[in-house]
């Protein structure tokens, strides 16, 4: 049952500090019923959330799990800005590379879980400071209702075709783990392909000139999409499988080009005011059953290499089957992903450039 002292939205974007006081002293208010409080900042969402809040707590009766939703980005700059007192003990979701700036801004603390060595050495953060847990996939958005399947954008450059020319809706990548990434995949392939970052930003432009709003939370990217205020987009697989089977028209198409699969990382967070209990969901949060948990009821794809494919639901044998992943160098985007959305949004952002 969800309670009260559960903080499940993030704060209004350009938070205040009067905000912010109210929040942290909710969290750190304690819990009247004796039980220990465990504390998540995360990009999950609800569903994902409460699910996990619930099988926890069923294990775990002396625990109470409260979690804040919010983007990924904000995840990040939350942990930050409360380093000094930190009032999260985990860092629950979002991709490697906020995760990498995360540890260089010394915001985790090392902890090796014992499903450790079942995760992709590419999917882990150095001195175990954090873990890949799931893998996300961004993919091409439609809604069905408006566009049939094969005229739905196939690959990342369709959506600059002059046909989406003020239908495309973009969730706002400053706070968007998601949208940096695949932001992130388009310059990072100019530098491949040039040498220089020029043509990518060029491309951010066009994409630009086609985007009829950057909506501040996915929630109104899926409601104005489903209104039909815009018919393509980009996300992430999750949520348009949960919408799918909530009888949403929105659908998906993975980029023939290839999917820049994010590792969705969970860590310990410096400082946690409860670090042995944080160490404890960590544990669980990766083990087997949790994974399968998760897989059949919120559509996460385990980042475990030793899971049984049997063991998976369809829908992520289907999705295996299709991805397609694209090479992307993970060290460049961390070490360039903000000075790029600076610039993105300081010299791209309304300033597009229209296809001839």
């Amino acid at each position: 049952m969800q309670r009260p002292n559960v903080l499940s939205k993030p704060l209004p974007g350009g938070r205040t500090a009067a905000g912010m006081v109210v929040a942290l002293s909710v969290l750190a208010s304690g819990c009247g019923d004796g039980r220990t409080p465990l504390t998540l900042y995360s990009p999950h969402g609800r569903e994902l959330l409460q699910l996990l809040e619930d099988a926890y707590e069923a294990e775990h009766p002396e625990i109470d799990v409260r979690w804040l939703d919010m983007g990924s980005q904000e995840v990040y700059d939350r942990i930050r800005f409360e380093a000094a007192n930190p009032q999260a003990d985990i860092w629950f979701g979002g991709p490697d590379t906020i995760f990498a700036r995360g540890a260089e801004d010394g915001l985790l603390e090392p902890y090796r879980p014992t499903w450790a060595d079942a995760v992709a050495p590419a999917n882990r953060g150095p001195q175990d400071l954090f873990f890949g847990l799931y893998l996300a996939c961004p993919i091409l958005v439609y809604n069905s209702a408006a566009v049939p399947e094969d005229e739905a954008p196939s690959d990342w450059d369709d959506l600059l075709d002059p046909r989406w020319q003020g239908k495309v809706l973009i969730r706002d990548p400053l706070a968007s783990g998601t949208m940096r990434t695949v932001f992130g995949m388009v310059l990072a392939r100019s530098i491949a392909e040039t040498g220089r970052e020029e043509a990518g930003f060029d491309w951010l432009r066009h994409l630009d000139a086609q985007t009829k709003e950057y909506t501040l939370n996915p929630a109104l990217l899926f409601e104005k999409l489903t209104r039909q205020e815009g018919l393509v987009s980009i996300w992430e697989l999750t949520d348009i499988l949960l919408l799918e089977e909530r009888n949403s028209p929105l659908r998906y198409r993975f980029a023939t080009s290839g999917t820049p699969v994010i590792d969705d990382a969970i860590g310990l967070v410096k400082g946690a005011p409860h670090p042995e209990e944080a160490r404890s969901f960590i544990e669980w949060a990766g083990s087997l059953p949790a994974l399968v948990l998760v897989a059949e009821n919120a559509f996460r794809l385990p980042a475990r290499s030793d899971l049984p494919v049997e063991e998976l639901p369809p829908w992520a044998r289907k999705v295996l089957g299709e991805l397609v992943p694209a090479a992307v160098d993970s060290r460049l985007l961390a070490d360039n992903g903000r000075r790029w959305m600076e610039t993105w949004d300081r010299e791209v952002r309304g300033k597009g450039l229209a296809e001839n």
